[in-house]
């Protein structure tokens, strides 16, 4: 039995021996010696990992996975180092278990994680990383390295929302030229161990300059790229699924700014708490005093900016939150606020959307995605482009008021992520004027009501002003556009504005007294107005679009960016609005036609905001001409292509016509470039560059690492013994002055070379006629 039990053991151990004696027949890998090129690619990747984690705090909590994954991935580079030449056995098989481990851990994290996956996948290819760094022997791995920091960078880029990325992306180029530089001499065998004698062949300056071209052209591309306006892919940017316990009151609006029955609202954040509902009182200073229920415009005080949403949006607009339509002298409710009044939505468990109601319209619309990022706590009402149709919002249910605002189970707590999908309407006066004024039940019931005692007053004053324009308006529309504009131009904003009494009514105080207002005083104005003529108009309120970030592509929002505007109803085209703020665009910025180069141009706003008006106004008169000009020079050619065959020919030679021009134009170009460098150079310096050129013309260029007299000594076989004499001769002369201060007589060196020049012409002529007669 004892000799049974030992022949599987010793039959065990001839397989082991036979497998080692086949490992170590086979031929080790040419490993890599540049200590600096192993140096820089894990510079590489700890950017590349140090990326991921700063980008990923813009959309989730921190990973900290750079706190253990930079040191440990330096240590698995150091030991590569030091075991570069052995054959680490042991640890390759180590190095397989410990990313079967970590494959397990990706597939349940995806598991849990339905919906933006980018991040698990980056922590699994930064702990790939780190247990691939224990075995870099050879240069393609460590090109593997340099593969996994660039795509590490890339995930960092796409969910970046502000500019604490740039340094990361900066650092990253600034290391990976030299990187590649080096990779590239390893693969030609130039590359030595010692990091004193690699290092002097990097020239610092070369890199600078072509880090700084990089980063140009970068910019460039980056800004004049066109944006076309399509989502190819579907699945949206939404945070991971929000459970909801309780019943879902869609009637109640959390807004931590309000004080409410003696106490503060109940919003997720403490909030001061000073917005009151009734009577004079104080704004709060971090939550706009709109976002509730019932909104009280006999507040005075400021807000402290504080930026509330990132939003990446097809196109910019009016963060739209939630609308009023029952104004009570100081300030506006939500009639229709019942429980029973408010539509709840859900969603099934499979998906985040939510699909909408929509109302008909005749208007013309288009589709604009928007992603929202919240920064900072907000209440529970989720704002949009004016109209949603589809919401992808983490919890299960959601609720929709009959003005079309969203609201939400909880409050929108910092860093939630959600997508809306939004048919906006785009804006055209001709069939507005079209539309007439007969309006169905449910418009007339709510958003015609004014208080008695203001009615005939203002109703007065309004046709009043109607009746003195230059061209008195008749549409809806037209009359919306000019009071709009009448209150703007005609009425100013009061930060000083005192409390109102008791009985005083804001839209009388504002038109006959204070002669104007704090902001949203003017759009209550104008809906009050546009009521008195029988014209339906609600109070609306959001977010403006924001500043806009060229280089992230987001709109950053600010709690001041919250204000109010004026909805008007059109009969058969929905609701449109009007800002009659001073300061604001009457119609307010909404989708155009025509955005390919959209990003050019808001790099231009940007750019322009720091520049004086001046300038401004200089550079922008002259661009909008060049725009006009090429627009105009563009149609005319289409028009010509469109006009049957004589066009096209006609359309083919001017084209033909205007490259000649502008390849005559640029050779002119060239050559005065030439000759007025030529004329800042020293006399002798300017001489030997001229010959120099007319050398590299003949086809003999001198290369960057010769010295002038070794080219001189290099064209003597290709040139007669006077000829290459004269070269030489110029050559001697511009190193004895280059380098002794000598001072050629410059007359004659002139006479030699134009000698040079002709007999060297001739000779060439000679030699072709010579070839012809062959």
């Amino acid at each position: 039995m004892s000799n049974r039990s030992i022949e599987p053991h010793r039959s065990f151990a001839s397989v082991f021996k036979k497998l080692r004696q086949q490992f170590e027949t086979i031929p080790s890998p040419q490993p890599e010696d540049s200590l600096l090129l192993r140096v820089l690619v894990q510079a590489l990747v700890s950017v590349g990992i140090i990326a991921t984690d700063i980008a990923a705090a813009d959309i989730a909590d921190p990973l900290g996975i750079s706190v253990w994954a930079v040191p440990v991935s330096a240590v698995g580079a150091s030991w590569s180092w030091f075991r570069r030449y052995s054959r680490n056995i042991p640890v390759k098989f180590c190095i397989a278990i410990a990313m079967l481990v970590a494959l397990a851990i990706f597939l349940m994290s995806l598991i849990n994680q339905e919906n933006d996956t980018r991040l698990v996948l980056a922590a699994l290819l930064i702990q790939l990383q780190v247990f691939h760094s224990f075995d870099l022997p050879r240069r393609k791995d460590l090109g593997y390295s340099i593969v996994i920091g660039l795509i590490l960078l890339g995930v960092a880029a796409t969910i970046s929302q502000t500019l604490a990325f740039a340094p990361m992306l900066l650092l990253f180029l600034a290391i990976g030229l030299p990187a590649l530089v080096l990779d590239y001499r390893s693969r030609l065998g130039l590359l030595s161990q010692r990091v004193q004698e690699v290092s002097a062949g990097l020239s610092l300056k070369r890199l600078g300059v072509v880090l700084l071209i990089t980063v140009g052209l970068g910019l460039t591309i980056f800004a004049v790229l066109p944006r076309f306006p399509g989502y190819q892919l579907r699945t949206f940017p939404v945070s991971s699924p929000i459970e909801f316990e309780g019943q879902f009151d869609g009637s109640t609006i959390i807004n931590s700014g309000y004080v409410r029955e003696g106490k503060t609202g109940t919003g997720s954040s403490s909030g001061s708490g000073g917005n009151v509902e009734r009577g004079p009182g104080q704004l709060d200073a971090n939550v706009y005093y709109g976002f509730n229920d019932r909104i009280n415009q006999n507040l005075r005080g400021e807000m402290q900016p504080k930026v509330v949403m990132r939003i990446r949006s097809q196109a910019p607009g009016f963060w739209r939150v939630m609308a009023f339509d029952r104004y009570n002298g100081q300030g506006w409710e939500v009639s229709r606020n019942d429980e029973a009044q408010i539509q709840k939505l859900n969603r099934p468990s499979w998906s985040y959307r939510f699909n909408l109601p929509l109302l008909l319209t005749f208007n013309r619309t288009r589709e604009v995605v928007q992603s929202y990022t919240v920064t900072a706590d907000l209440p529970n009402l989720i704002p949009a482009l004016y109209e949603p149709k589809e919401l992808y919002f983490p919890t299960r249910e959601v609720a929709r008021d009959l003005e079309g605002g969203l609201r939400s189970p909880i409050p929108l707590s910092e860093g939630l992520t959600y997508t809306v999908v939004s048919q906006v309407p785009y804006r055209d006066r001709t069939r507005l004027r079209q539309s007439t004024q007969t309006y169905p039940p449910n418009i007339r019931d709510y958003y015609l009501q004014i208080p008695d005692a203001l009615t005939d007053r203002l109703r007065q004053t309004t046709n009043d002003i109607l009746a003195a324009a230059p061209t008195q308006p008749t549409a809806p529309s037209e009359q919306a556009l000019y009071l709009a504009q009448y209150l703007k131009q005609n009425y100013t904003v009061q930060s000083d504005l005192g409390f109102l009494e008791e009985d005083e009514d804001l839209v009388d105080t504002f038109l006959f007294k204070a002669k104007g207002g704090y902001p949203d005083h003017f759009a209550t104005t104008l809906t009050m107005m546009l009521r008195s003529i029988g014209i339906p108009a609600r109070l609306v309120v959001g977010f403006g679009s924001g500043e806009f970030n060229p280089f992230t592509g987001f709109y950053v929002v600010r709690n001041t960016d919250a204000y109010a505007m004026t909805e008007v109803y059109f009969n058969r085209y929905g609701w449109l609005s009007f800002d009659a703020i001073p300061g604001h665009e009457v119609e307010p910025v909404s989708v155009e036609d025509s955005r390919v180069f959209s990003v050019l141009r808001q790099f231009w706003h940007w750019i322009a905001g720091w520049l004086p008006s001046p300038v401004t106004g200089v550079l922008s008169f002259l661009l909008e001409r060049l725009a006009a000009g090429l627009g105009g020079a563009i149609a005319f050619l289409v028009s010509l292509f469109s006009n049957g065959w004589r066009g096209i020919l006609a359309a083919l030679g001017l084209i033909t016509s205007l490259g000649f021009l502008g390849w005559l134009g640029w050779n002119s170009w060239q050559s005065w470039r030439y000759r007025w460098w030529l004329a800042r150079l020293p006399a002798m310096e300017a001489l030997y560059q001229h010959m120099l050129h007319w050398l590299a013309d003949q086809g003999f260029h001198k290369a960057p690492f010769q010295t002038p007299l070794e080219y001189a000594q290099q064209l003597e076989s290709h040139y007669d013994a006077a000829h290459a004499e004269i070269i030489e001769e110029i050559a001697q002369a511009y190193v004895r002055w280059r380098y002794g201060q000598h001072v050629a007589n410059l007359d004659g060196l002139r006479q030699r070379f134009q000698t040079l020049q002709r007999t060297s012409k001739r000779s060439s002529d000679r030699h072709s006629q010579r070839v012809g007669k062959r």
